[in-house]
């Protein structure tokens, strides 16, 4: 019969410090994420770039989205294995223009539930107005400012490419604001 050890009160403080969350800012073009700690530490930043090829490859554009989609699985499921991620925090994409971009909104958030559910890890979808509102007081923003704002509460490691700060800066809004409503998050601090 396998034995079962009790983890005490204090020692469930040292758990919840191995926690690393993984903060995203889904995109099929420019996917911002980054990784957290409990004590709300920037440990690593990214943004997983893909561009259409089905021109310059040759094939349908059908094939092209299945490779891109496998292209940003790889490398999210790299950052989970090295970084022991376990929990997942997502803006909630939302709208498009067109048939294209419904279908790219459609994909990326499959894939972050798709890892999340194969993983086991729970995630938590937050809209990007509430990211801004929580950050800035207000639903619209430019990337600047949310860039300026993140940087004062925040050490990121910016790199200076205006798409790669622009999209580390939205997964850090959605880091920001599930601080204050994700009960994993809320239960470390």
């Amino acid at each position: 019969m396998k034995r079962v050890r009790k983890i005490m009160p204090e020692e469930t403080h040292y758990f919840l410090d191995d926690i690393r969350i993984l903060t995203n800012d889904p995109s099929f073009t420019a996917w911002g994420w980054a990784v957290v700690n409990m004590k709300g530490v920037v440990e690593a930043v990214g943004c997983i770039k893909t561009e259409p090829e089905s021109k310059k490859r040759r094939i349908r554009k059908g094939d092209d989205t299945v490779r891109r989609i496998s292209e940003i699985n790889h490398v999210l499921m790299e950052i989970i294995g090295r970084h022991n991620i376990q929990c997942i925090i997502s803006e909630l994409p939302h709208g498009s223009q067109n048939a294209q971009a419904a279908v790219m909104i459609g994909a990326v958030a499959a894939i972050v539930q798709t890892i999340a559910d194969v993983k086991g890890l729970p995630v938590d979808w937050y809209s990007e107005q509430d990211a801004k509102k929580h950050l800035l007081g207000k639903k619209s923003a430019t990337k600047k400012e949310v860039i300026d704002n993140i940087s004062k509460i925040y050490k990121v490691p910016w790199k200076g490419v205006k798409y790669h700060d622009e999209a580390v800066a939205d997964a850090m809004a959605v880091y920001n604001v599930a601080k204050t409503q994700n009960q994993i998050i809320k239960m470390g601090r």
